[in-house]
């Protein structure tokens, strides 16, 4: 099939196009070469694989847009300006980039539309908000734990949350974003009425949503306006919730892309890196191939249309724990930054529960994170990074969005 990958460039799309290669479809790539990213010069990465054709263009462009789609058949919508305390303050440029990039490109997809077999739009696991929690088991240690009768704590902007029947886990809960009072008396963990610590749980698709970044609000734009556009003209449509993603070709020189990519900039550069709160807070992290592995099945795969899925390992790892496995590895002694600070809108703890991608996609992650690590550490010790984190820090310090 002739298939379209927008941000083909970028690290995961480079990687969506190499399998895609790999299987025998013709590929074409367009990209803005975006010089975040990129770099200044905005040349294409050495990676990007000579057999897929290359369009540089804005997928706000809407020329551009209908010539990457001449004869397409499959659409895989990678492209997005990534970062979420970036998009706190260059609000207009998410938007535009994330949600108008979205609109133009499904304009032109209807026009389009008699000749597409299946678009697949890349969502995220920001949109979620906070993950999912159960409290202890009703009676246990002779208190009424949180989400039980009368006690339902609110989710973001007010919204209730859902809440399970209680059992012998507890009850299942979707707590708001924690309190500045909380945070600043330095009490990380979510908490119920009686004080006590919740238990981080896999976060299910049917949480509500609450994206508490302007990142993740246009995320969620993708996905919703994708779902609705795609059923109105019966365009075969899923969009998948990536996790947090690592792996080789991520822009190590970008302050704002995925924690491991941050971390591996400042220990490149003989520094240590820089946790926020305790550093105990948990991610799922999703090697990259595995995400192309769901991309390819969302592709193949009937019974996935009209469906979101979470792309995830099911697995919690503390970001601590990656910054020192990362550090021991590239052999920086000096131990991790622990600030004790909180940035606006953070979350404690998020972790896919992946049993709807299991059971209409066939999806399983494959890739541990020991492997997928040993191949990232490979590829770091090649790879030169400019630390631009301290001026990241200094820009969201600059707006009171640490505090």
């Amino acid at each position: 099939m002739k298939v379209l990958v927008t941000g083909g460039a970028g690290f995961i799309g480079s990687h969506l196009v190499d399998a895609l290669l790999a299987r025998g479809h013709t590929v074409r790539v367009l990209d803005v070469l975006d010089p975040q990213v990129h770099g200044p010069k905005r040349e294409p990465p050495a990676y990007l694989n000579p057999a897929a054709e290359f369009q540089v263009g804005d997928v706000r462009d809407h020329a551009a847009v209908r010539r990457a789609l001449d004869g397409v058949e499959v659409v895989f919508h990678e492209a997005a300006a990534v970062g979420v305390g970036q998009s706190m303050y260059e609000i207009e440029r998410y938007v535009s980039v994330n949600t108008l990039g979205a609109a133009v490109l499904l304009e032109e997809l209807v026009e389009h539309r008699a000749q597409l077999r299946r678009v697949v739009v890349a969502s995220s696991m920001s949109i979620y908000g906070e993950g999912a929690y159960r409290t202890k088991p009703e009676g246990s240690a002779g208190t009424k734990p949180e989400g039980s009768a009368g006690t339902k704590p609110e989710g973001s902007a007010g919204m209730k949350p859902e809440v399970s029947a209680g059992s012998s886990e507890g009850a299942l809960v979707f707590p708001r974003l924690r309190s500045d009072e909380q945070l600043e008396a330095r009490r990380w963990d979510h908490e119920d009425a009686s004080g006590r610590a919740l238990e981080a749980a896999p976060t299910p698709e049917s949480k509500p949503l609450a994206p508490t970044s302007v990142y993740a609000v246009t995320k969620r734009d993708h996905e919703e306006l994708f779902l609705a556009v795609g059923a109105a003209y019966a365009i075969p449509t899923v969009a998948l919730r990536y996790f947090n993603v690592y792996g080789t070709r991520q822009s190590l020189s970008n302050p704002y892309t995925g924690v491991i990519a941050i971390f591996s900039s400042r220990l490149l550069n003989g520094r240590a890196p820089v946790l926020f709160e305790d550093g105990r807070q948990s991610r799922d992290f999703t090697h990259v191939s595995d995400i192309v592995a769901a991309n390819l099945l969302a592709m193949e795969r009937d019974a996935a249309v009209g469906g979101v899925y979470n792309v995830g390992t099911g697995r919690a790892t503390s970001v601590l724990e990656i910054a020192e496995t990362l550090a021991r590895e590239i052999g920086v002694t000096e131990a991790a930054e622990v600030v004790g600070r909180f940035r606006a809108g953070d979350i404690r703890h998020c972790y896919a529960d992946v049993a709807a991608a299991a059971r209409d996609l066939g999806f399983e992650a494959r890739v541990s994170l020991e492997a997928g690590m040993r191949e990232l550490l490979a590829w770091l010790r090649t790879q030169s990074a400019e630390d631009r984190v301290d001026q990241a820090r200094k820009e969201l310090e600059s707006r009171g969005l640490t505090r």
